[in-house]
């Protein structure tokens, strides 16, 4: 067992007094490599991690407030992009891959959600079917972050726990969301910041779970629950981080405080709409053991090569690889060099992980123990697909 070093609590104390010792990731693991894992983990406190990727399973729920008639919404659109109104009657929820209507998918909610961050106004159109409580059935006009009461970010699956790096091995190119893949293996792509990214350096999520407070598009945000597709039985390394991916979350903050700086919506061509989400996740050096977590490297991190071309459910594994190859910028497959690309930025994984480290040192940012850990058990259970008599 890790003799403990520190508790939240000291941790806390030490922030409050402006005491706290915080190091970025790359920072940390510097340090462990030139004098040993126990020497960084007496020294430092707390080590902040950071990601900035395409997280297409986001979006936002809106509360318009009510208008004079008032209106039950049963349809809606920001900017003629549908949103979901299944909820009371002037909420919504906007998810970052929906498409304007007539777009040909150069427009959609992820754009939404930047123009709201950045202050912007928003045409908003809504239908409603008349009652005697809401007896109005149509509203059109404009609303902005300051306007709406409630604009709250909730991401059902965000900051994958590792994924597959992607390649193309049949003639033609294809659009993904992994973006452009060549024909004949002309490229490979892959999505994460590698040692730099939150749960891969807390690979059996000790201190990350519901209540975790995080960076989340430049503001304050928490961990609300496990994300969709969480996968913590997926094969691991002997350092515990999954070989593909592995866990994932669920995070929620307020819109309004957040920066377009870190909520940035992108277009893959021919394929659709994603959100780029900024995401830090202070990780405090508890004791020896999670030194030893925090100080992985690239080349400890591996994951599978996966052939985009067999168009199926189960696409095969080629080769398993690490984040040192791939961030190299070119892998061997099959006695060629291919060129690789990250869908992710470490420049801007870098800048999260520096602004949170700053925040804590000037007392902004505290660390929150988890008020109940993540499922540890469990994996993806496929949709098989049945014949049915009705259809």
């Amino acid at each position: 067992m890790s003799r403990v070093f520190r508790t939240y609590d000291e941790i806390n104390e030490r922030i409050r007094n402006g005491d706290a010792v915080v190091f970025t990731a790359e920072e940390f693991k510097q340090l462990a490599d030139e004098q040993g894992i126990r020497e960084a983990s007496r020294r430092v406190d707390v080590v902040t991690t950071g990601t900035f990727s395409p997280m297409c399973s986001s979006g936002v729920f809106l509360n318009f407030g009510h208008s004079d008639p008032p209106i039950k919404m049963s349809r809606v659109w920001l900017n003629d992009v549908p949103a979901y109104t299944g909820l009371a009657a002037v909420d919504a929820y906007l998810g970052a891959t929906e498409l304007c209507e007539g777009s040909q998918s150069e427009y959609g909610g992820a754009h939404v959600i930047e123009d709201l961050v950045s202050g912007k106004q928003i045409r908003l159109k809504a239908l409603g079917c008349r009652t005697d409580c809401y007896p109005a059935e149509r509203v059109e006009t404009y609303v902005d972050k300051s306007s709406l009461n409630e604009c709250i970010l909730f991401n059902p699956r965000n900051a994958y726990q590792n994924y597959s790096a992607a390649t193309n091995s049949t003639g033609e190119t294809l659009y993904t969301y992994m973006g452009t893949l060549l024909p004949r293996f002309g490229n490979i792509t892959y999505s994460t910041s590698g040692e730099l990214s939150p749960l891969l350096n807390d690979p059996q999520l000790r201190t990350i779970g519901v209540g975790t407070r995080v960076f989340l598009g430049g503001a304050q945000g928490f961990v609300a629950w496990n994300g969709t597709q969480h996968n913590p039985e997926k094969p691991r390394s002997e350092n515990g981080t999954p070989i593909g991916p592995g866990c994932t979350l669920s995070l929620i903050g307020d819109l309004k405080d957040m920066s377009s700086s870190f909520i940035k919506a992108a277009v893959f061509h021919n394929y659709g709409v994603s959100l780029f989400v900024g995401v830090g996740i202070p990780i405090p050096v508890l004791d020896d053991e999670m030194a030893r977590f925090l100080a992985v490297r690239d080349r400890d991190i591996k994951t599978h090569l996966v052939d985009y071309g067999v168009p199926r459910r189960s696409r095969p594994s080629l080769k398993i690889v690490d984040y040192e190859q791939l961030k190299s910028g070119t892998l061997l497959l099959d006695d060629k060099r291919v060129p690789t690309a990250p869908l992710s930025s470490m420049y801007k994984a870098r800048e999260i992980a520096h602004i949170l480290k700053m925040s804590i040192i000037r007392g902004e940012f505290f660390i929150q123990e988890p008020v109940s850990p993540l499922p540890g058990l469990g994996s993806v259970k496929p949709l098989n697909v049945k014949e049915c008599e009705l259809c």
